[in-house]
């Protein structure tokens, strides 16, 4: 019984805690919002289940912080939500997610990535090919698709994450990418091939 008792007890405070930092996590002050996000993070797992209602909440603020704080979370399933997250309706939520990919690299996210590089919002695409670059390997094959066939905006941001990454098999792809009249195009293909031990050696006349 006393066994019993000091449980339920636990779990009682536990419960408390949550909802005490989820009342800061939902003030609107950005810097009790920060300090509550990193605490919940600290629960590990834990806090999952506290966080999927609020990446569904009405107000994409709290959506927000619901995302950011998964950033702090090494979960497959946390991946997973952030992966949902880059579907938000909100462009600052999506940006989040995309952010926190970065830090939580998973060849699962690739495809979702690819989209939110295509996007119009030009802060959206930048951060999902950072994300992209942080995937590695994994991200090489569609990250060529898209340098063959994406628009101009896109191809750029394929080239630059391919650069970062630095894999061979970028390298014919890169290497035609010399041929085009685009300054930008030329300085990341020249990047990524310089990376791979074979830049500096293709010159357009």
């Amino acid at each position: 019984m006393q066994t019993l008792k000091v449980s339920k007890t636990f779990r009682v405070s536990h419960v408390r805690k949550m909802d005490d930092l989820l009342v800061e996590f939902t003030s609107g002050d950005d810097e009790r919002a920060e300090r509550a996000a990193r605490r919940l993070a600290g629960q590990g797992e834990a806090v999952l289940d506290e966080l999927r209602p609020l990446l569904a909440a009405p107000e994409a603020d709290t959506r927000w912080w619901a995302v950011r704080t998964l950033a702090e979370v090494p979960s497959p399933e946390a991946v997973s939500l952030l992966i949902q997250a880059l579907e938000d309706e909100d462009a600052a939520v999506q940006q989040c997610a995309a952010l926190s990919l970065s830090r939580q690299p998973d060849e699962r996210a690739v495809p979702a990535l690819i989209k939110a590089m295509s996007s119009k919002d030009a802060l959206l695409a930048r951060l999902a090919a950072n994300a992209l670059a942080s995937s590695g390997a994994a991200a090489v094959p569609a990250l060529l698709e898209v340098l063959e066939m994406g628009r101009q905006p896109v191809r750029l941001e394929a080239a630059r994450a391919l650069a970062r990454i630095g894999d061979n098999r970028s390298i014919p792809a890169l290497m035609k990418a010399l041929e085009e009249d685009s300054a930008l195009m030329d300085y990341w293909a020249n990047e990524g091939l310089e990376r791979m031990g074979v830049g500096m050696v293709f010159f357009k006349p």
